[in-house]
């Protein structure tokens, strides 16, 4: 809706008041509750939830035990607490700053506890007057198939790999060769796959257009398989259409793929669309896919495992800022609501990603940028700054 004429901004501006968050300094107690959560809280004692906790209940106990309640929002933890469920009441916070409304309205007496993923949150919620006791200062909860195991092996073969497509010239393994080889071992003779750059709209299709601006900019360097572009359309139906769409009218639907490292050329894939991405191996070389799957589980299988061979991550400042960590580089589009103006300022606090420069001459500036080693320092800053083993610490947490 913000994209509407003349009224979306303007509607987009006083909905973004709710969740708006104040300024971190000077420190005070903030701990009093703003109008988004007043409401919320309303809504709850009108008996919003309580069929959910409810039927939790009656699940428990038939189960003759009460497991924890794990939630990524913060709605759900308040209803739990509210209705009182009989297990522990965590949530996991997604953000690299958060407003008032994720702490309940009486932050003292509540028992709900809080994985924060930075360290910005964790005091965050202390000032909103949650307890300290039930603040745990874990990291964000990245995907384990992208990780493997707490000693990062997955992470690190293809945190390799990656390093030197984003290295070509490799200026920045010669200047920081003994960084390297500390963390990442010896190098490959070459990496296992093309330079791919990934474009991942938001859950609500925003900023789709983007996309259409890097393919028609990169156009020729997708014919001569010089990059190859993923897509990322998600569950959303018509976001997948509109780029099918786009790729067709550019003429890139029937590309023919050529190897880098060969130089042969290889037929055009079957289908533009790039699900149930364990069955269908996309070729290496050039080319556009778009990531689309029809329910939510299975995306999320999918993009995990497209990202362990993308290079380049360029979405907005959402959750994703924090895949820094994997050792991509992030540019970053235009945030869109207060919480994402937060994100962008700790990826470039931390140096993980770069403000997108235009769109329509990304042909040039992305090369520039490859030419000098800038997406590899950014890559090697999100690798060894942000925390990577959030998932591992919240089990930990959790089944203590």
């Amino acid at each position: 809706f913000k994209r509407v004429p003349f009224i979306g901004e303007g509607t987009f501006f006083i909905f973004d008041q709710f969740q708006k968050i104040l300024s971190f300094y000077p420190k005070r107690d903030l701990s009093k509750p703003n109008l988004q959560l007043k409401q919320t809280f309303a809504l709850i004692k009108r008996g919003w939830g309580k069929d959910l906790i409810k039927k939790l209940k009656t699940k428990n106990q038939r189960l003759k035990k009460n497991p924890p309640l794990i939630t990524s929002f913060f709605i759900p933890a308040f209803m739990a607490e509210f209705f009182k469920y009989p297990g522990e009441v965590f949530c996991i916070i997604c953000d690299a700053d958060i407003s008032r409304t994720w702490a309940s309205l009486n932050p003292k007496e509540s028992k709900i506890k809080y994985f924060a993923p930075t360290e910005r949150v964790a005091e965050r919620l202390k000032l909103y007057g949650v307890k300290k006791e039930n603040v745990f200062l874990t990291g964000y909860p990245l995907p384990k198939e992208n990780i493997g195991s707490e000693n990062l092996e997955t992470l690190k073969k293809d945190f390799s790999s990656r390093l030197l497509n984003l290295d070509p010239q490799k200026k920045y393994q010669n200047y920081y060769q003994p960084l390297i080889k500390k963390y990442l071992g010896k190098l490959p003779e070459k990496s296992d796959h093309p330079l791919t750059l990934m474009f991942a709209v938001g859950g609500a299709g925003a900023q789709k257009e983007i996309g259409v601006k890097i393919l028609r900019s990169l156009r020729k360097e997708i014919k001569k398989g010089k990059i190859k572009i993923i897509l990322v359309a998600g569950i959303r139906k018509k976001v997948k259409d509109y780029f099918e769409k786009n790729i067709k009218k550019l003429k890139l639907e029937k590309n023919k793929n050529i190897d880098p490292h060969t130089k042969r050329g290889q037929p055009p894939h079957q289908s533009l669309v790039w699900g149930k991405i364990d069955k269908v191996s996309p070729r290496y070389g050039g080319g556009v896919k778009i990531l689309f799957e029809n329910n939510i589980e299975s995306y999320f299988k999918s993009f995990n495992k497209a990202l362990r061979k993308t290079d380049i991550l360029w979405t907005k400042p959402s959750e994703l800022c924090f895949y820094c960590a994997l050792g991509l580089p992030i540019i970053i589009a235009p945030p869109i609501g207060s919480q994402e103006i937060f994100n962008q300022e700790w990826l470039l606090r931390l140096g993980g990603g770069f403000l997108q420069e235009n769109p329509d001459y990304t042909n040039q500036w992305l090369f520039d940028f490859l030419e000098r080693g800038y997406f590899a320092e950014a890559a090697f800053q999100g690798f060894l700054e942000a925390e990577k083993l959030g998932t591992f610490n919240i089990e930990k947490i959790v089944l203590k």
